[in-house]
């Protein structure tokens, strides 16, 4: 008796996805381009102006020229901002890749799937390397310098030791919770406000789901996501605060996400709690334009380099 021929396709089986050298090393390349050009002077600026709330855009530029010309703009680069460029994007993908995995086991389709992995991530960047990385930036960009003649100000090693011999571990990690807060609400929002833009762009130019945009509108899609995700700037402006070496007699102790948004809150409203929104928003779109209108240049670089196929998406 002939075999009855089975019709129809079984569904596809699910695998995790490997973590490959290459993408690791795009992803370190492409962050440590864009905070060694114009990502740390936005973030310097961002940082003063969440630091000082009575600063105009105008206002935090002066500032921070005055505390060292060009050079002031780079505060806190070396090395800890090459630091969390370095490293976040390894451990962003590592985790987002387990994370993802394991929602699409129980049911996720890709959307969810996809933010859920990028949520993880972040949270996990936060307590893994950037929660002391944006502590210590927040430092060096807010701490007072030594006004005395022939007094030397304090080095970045020396201060970091400092604050680990008065405080430990807890002083190193100051605001980290917020980081957290402020890195899984970022991904889950870009990732949503992006995918949400691509598909604004498909209807205006008539594109199907599915086919490729171009540069400029992978750009475009992205810059709206990243802009947009401002949003939590409130989540931002408390990290700075509770990481700040600013003094305050006003400011409570041992400050807390609520205690911290009480204070800012009561001493500047709500506009206070949008301080540095601008340079923020232009972050996010030079972010943007790095991952991006970088990307391919990059990804042929590194296959080059390694041998591998880069897999990842930028």
């Amino acid at each position: 008796m002939a075999a009855i021929p089975v019709t129809g396709t079984a569904p596809a089986k699910l695998e995790k996805k490997p973590v490959k050298f290459s993408n690791l090393l795009l992803g370190a390349g492409l962050n440590m381009f864009e905070v060694t050009t114009l990502g740390q002077p936005l973030e310097v600026v961002k940082t003063t102006m969440a630091a000082n709330r009575g600063d105009s855009f105008a206002g935090a530029l002066s500032r921070v020229w005055g505390r060292g010309g060009v050079l002031g703009y780079y505060q806190g680069l070396i090395p800890w901002a090459w630091i969390e460029a370095s490293t976040k994007g390894a451990v962003l993908l590592f985790v987002a890749s387990e994370a993802e995995y394991y929602a699409k086991s129980f049911g996720a389709n890709d959307f969810v799937g996809g933010i859920s992995g990028g949520m993880a991530g972040g949270v996990a960047q936060a307590y893994a390397t950037m929660g002391f990385c944006t502590c210590m930036k927040t430092v060096e960009i807010t701490k007072h310098k030594i006004a005395a003649k022939g007094v030397k100000p304090p080095g970045t090693f020396e201060t970091f030791m400092d604050i680990w011999r008065k405080e430990g571990i807890r002083g190193i990690n100051k605001g980290v919770n917020a980081v957290a807060i402020r890195q899984t609400t970022n991904w889950g929002s870009r990732f949503g406000l992006s995918r949400l833009a691509e598909t604004g762009i498909r209807n205006v130019t008539g594109k199907e789901e599915g086919q490729k945009l171009s540069s400029i509108e992978k750009i475009l899609a992205s810059g709206l996501g990243g802009g947009l995700s401002a949003w939590n700037q409130p989540i931002e402006v408390i990290r700075v605060e509770m990481q700040s070496k600013t003094e305050d007699a006003n400011r409570p102790k041992n400050l807390t996400v609520g205690k911290t948004l009480r204070y800012i809150y009561g001493q500047n409203g709500i506009q206070g709690l949008y301080r540095g929104v601008t340079p923020r928003i232009g972050l996010g779109v030079w972010q943007t334009i790095c991952m991006v209108a970088l990307g391919d240049m990059a990804k042929e670089a590194v296959e080059k380099l390694t041998g591998e196929k880069v897999t990842a998406k930028h």
